[in-house]
């Protein structure tokens, strides 16, 4: 039991690291998983070892070994091809609810006989003690609550991003990025999932909501990302505010 209340000790300095990273640096984005945990979401780099070099054309040919014909698949299908991917997000969400309860108890108890002690209880307990009645309470509790949600997104996007992996049954893995720095500000996006060939269009294009385990996210750095952003002491003050 010692050890088990040990352990625990030792484990809350970790909670709380990852809480107060959490309420500095804000919330991180789970892992990729289809159904369960995949390799990691860094980019496969494949060495140029691996790969078939290309020949020259050979005569009376225009094509050589290795290249892409006119008339083949040219949507993204293996490790390091490039898909794009439009995200176009219009969602709206509003939510409303309230909650009211009561609760009331009563409770009485007395001793009019115990071992015929029960009138040697009176010069003990102060004057007015009646053993028939020695106990009696009550309580009453309410609780009332309300609360609203009100939000819309909307966002119109366009990324490239790169086959990281192929599933055994043929499932992509994709990861991307993109940041444009603007008078000191960077405005990054950055999109992960898992795709299907068959969803990948003509035009080697496919959907934000055609992405299994999608993670889109849409943010910035800089000046004015810091003046918008919670100051830190606030953040771990609310954080474990108890009120």
């Amino acid at each position: 039991m010692r050890l088990s209340a040990l352990a625990l000790l030792a484990l809350l300095p970790l909670g709380a690291c990852s809480t107060v990273q959490e309420a500095v640096a804000g919330p991180d984005l789970t892992p990729v998983r289809y159904p369960a945990a995949l390799v990691g979401q860094q980019q496969m780099v494949l060495a140029s070892a691996n790969q078939p070099m290309p020949t020259a054309a050979s005569a009376n040919s225009l094509w050589r070994t290795g290249a892409r014909a006119f008339f083949l698949d040219q949507r993204a299908n293996r490790v390091g091809d490039i898909v794009t991917v439009q995200i176009e997000i219009d969602d709206r969400a509003q939510t409303s609810n309230s909650t009211s309860s009561n609760r009331s108890g009563a409770m009485s108890a007395g001793v009019p006989n115990f071992l015929g002690l029960e009138s040697s209880l009176g010069r003990i307990l102060p004057g007015g003690f009646d053993p028939a009645n020695a106990i009696s309470t009550n309580s009453t509790s309410s609780n009332t609550g309300s609360g609203s949600v009100s939000r819309s997104e909307k966002i119109n996007l366009v990324i490239a991003a790169v086959v990281t992996g192929v599933l055994p049954n043929g499932n992509m893995m994709i990861q991307g990025t993109q940041e444009v720095r603007t008078n000191g500000e960077v405005r990054q996006l950055s999109v992960a999932g898992i795709i299907r060939p068959e969803d990948i269009t003509s035009s080697n294009t496919i959907r934000h909501s055609q992405i299994a385990e999608a993670r889109i996210s849409y943010g910035g750095r800089g000046d004015i990302s810091r003046v918008q952003r919670t100051p830190a002491g606030q953040a771990l003050v609310e954080t474990f505010s108890p009120f």
